[in-house]
């Protein structure tokens, strides 16, 4: 796995490379072939936070951490990441056994987009990204593994660009558009 260490705010180490590549590495006894992964740290009014973003065949897995100390926060982080893909390879096999999905390794994801309004509501961000047909059980499971509250991708079963969205009582929701007059 190529992993990366840049830093925010901060210069980084070797010392902390070293920690972070040890660390991250500890993931890929749970990864089938991950291609990479990128570590940003960064120092905010004594916060030491630091992000990990593994991309494996086109599944994103994301976490943040922050501490008072840059190695504590790794540690946290690459916990936290730990544990969720323990819970998700648990669903994932479960789902497969049950469904017949394809393996872990041609599963494909969509980052969503991300748009932050200002007053005037105007777009200050655009993000792109390639839209792969996928089931609704994969993008549930991205739409967690991102830790986001929506997911924007195309649904294997219909072709047709869908939105999956967190309801406020926990369930979740699906915008399906329909073409028409």
């Amino acid at each position: 796995m190529e992993i990366t260490v840049r830093g925010k705010n901060i210069e980084v180490t070797d010392a902390l490379v070293d920690y972070a590549n040890k660390k991250v590495n500890k993931l890929t006894k749970y990864l089938d072939r991950p291609k990479e992964a990128q570590v940003v740290m960064s120092v905010i009014r004594n916060e030491h936070i630091v992000e990990v973003t593994v991309i494996l065949n086109g599944l994103i897995l994301r976490g943040e951490e922050s501490t008072g100390d840059m190695y504590a926060s790794i540690d946290m982080v690459v916990d936290k990441l730990e544990k969720q893909l323990v819970k998700y390879k648990t669903r994932l096999s479960r789902s497969l056994r049950q469904q017949g999905l394809r393996a872990l390794g041609e599963k494909l994801a969509a980052p969503e987009a991300r748009e932050k309004e200002t007053e005037e509501d105007r777009v200050v961000k655009t993000k792109r990204f390639p839209l792969k047909p996928m089931h609704l059980e994969e993008a549930i499971m991205q739409m967690n593994l991102l830790g986001h509250d929506f997911f924007v991708f195309a649904n294997a079963e219909t072709e047709i660009v869908n939105v999956l969205y967190r309801r406020k009582d926990g369930d979740y929701g699906l915008i399906e558009p329909e073409y028409g007059s």
